[in-house]
């Protein structure tokens, strides 16, 4: 595992006693649950019905990389946040929701990511860590797992969502 000596006290802990691993679009996760039995996935290909990761995001790594999934996603918060969430959906505008436990102030602490939605999450100001629970199904599967990166579709984005152009670059790299 890498070194966590830069990570937060709080963060190093979770990561040693979930055994959370380094994820490909920033941040750390395990997988939980992966469920015994196939159904028809989003490309037709085989996939578990459902699957389910605890996913931590640190102030050392405090944003995702812009991806999306094939698979609708549930985020659940456990601990930490407000975790602020990029959606970017054809013919929508672009949408941050707040995963958090303020409800009085518009934060939620389940929210549903529609299959096929850019997203990305990044750390509030001032938030030292989050930690959620990710539910896919169809379950998880890198196949269907795409990374904007910089250039095309990154910029791309960048163009059809002005707005939130500056966000989508902090996403990118």
């Amino acid at each position: 595992m890498e070194d966590l000596a830069s990570e937060p006290a709080r963060a190093r802990t979770l990561i040693e006693q979930l055994q959370l691993l380094p994820h490909p679009e920033r941040g750390y996760y395990v997988e939980t649950y992966r469920a015994p039995f196939a159904v028809q996935g989003p490309a037709g290909a085989p996939r578990a019905a459902s699957t389910a990761i605890y996913y931590l995001v640190t102030s050392q790594q405090p944003s995702s990389r812009l991806h999306r999934l094939r698979s609708d996603e549930v985020f659940h918060l456990y601990e930490g946040g407000p975790l602020e969430v990029l959606l970017l959906a054809a013919g929508q505008p672009p949408a941050v929701h707040r995963l958090g436990l303020d409800v009085a102030a518009g934060e939620r602490p389940q929210l549903v990511i529609p299959a096929g939605t850019w997203f990305g999450t990044e750390l509030a100001p001032g938030a030292g860590h989050c930690l959620i629970g990710c539910t896919v199904a169809p379950g998880f599967d890198f196949a269907d797992f795409e990374l904007a990166a910089s250039g095309a579709p990154g910029e791309q984005l960048c163009v059809q969502f002005p707005a939130a152009a500056e966000r989508i670059r902090r996403m990118l790299g």
